[in-house]
This record gives structure tokens, C-alpha cells and sequence, in this order.
């Protein structure tokens, strides 16, 4: 099942240091099977707000995840990014190709008539 790296990174100055991270980055996740989906792309906000960029990262699973995070490439190079932006990260399973929401949805429904018994 595949798993994402989701950075959502607040406004920032231009710095060399984050230049540089830029440029490191994708030699960090590689060898994990990391690709980048979205990388600070314009964006339209539909509903709320969403100040800054958003970055997606794909790997094949949650292992691979987690190993670039704690990964000493990466760990070198995050400070590079972290100085100098603020941000949200999470790495987050995605959903099988046969995910039903239906199924989500009939648990939570079932939940709920428990309760009220």
C-alpha cells in the first residue's frame, strides 16, 4: 500500500540554505522508491485557508517512509529547511485500490447504534 510524506510549509523568504535543501532533497528519497507528486505547485483554496505550499511525496509504503525520514541523508539536510520555514509534516498510509468509503461509513453507522442502545 503506498504512503506519503505531506508537507504543508508556511511563507518563507528565500534562503540559501533552502535552496540548497532543494537541491538534495530528491537524493534523499530516492533510494526509498520516493517520487514527488505535488512540490509547491500554485494551488486554489476551496474552503479555509492554506497560507504557503503544500509537498507530496509517494513511496511505496510506510516503511519506506519512515527509513527516509530517520535516514542520515535526510536528517543532514532537514535543518537546511526547518531554519528557515515553518511547517506541517506527516507521513500517512494511503488506501488500498479497492477502498470502499461505503465500508468507512457503515462502521461509523454501526458505532453510533451501539451507542444508543
Amino acid at each position: 500500500m503506498p504512503a506519503y510524506a505531506i508537507a504543508h510549509l508556511r511563507p518563507a523568504a528565500p534562503h540559501p540554505e533552502i535552496a540548497e535543501y532543494i537541491e538534495r532533497i530528491t537524493s534523499t528519497f530516492r533510494p526509498y522508491g520516493g517520487r514527488f507528486l505535488v512540490h509547491a505547485t500554485q494551488h486554489e483554496v476551496k474552503e479555509g485557508s492554506w497560507p504557503g505550499d503544500i509537498v507530496v511525496i509517494a513511496f511505496p509504503g510506510m516503511a519506506e517512509a519512515r527509513a527516509w525520514w530517520d535516514s542520515p541523508a535526510y536528517r543532514e539536510i532537514a535543518p537546511l529547511r526547518s531554519r528557515h520555514i515553518e511547517g506541517d509534516i506527516v507521513l500517512i498510509p494511503g488506501v488500498p485500490a479497492d477502498y470502499d468509503p461505503a465500508t468507512t461509513a457503515q462502521a461509523m453507522r454501526e458505532a453510533l447504534a451501539a451507542e444508543g442502545s
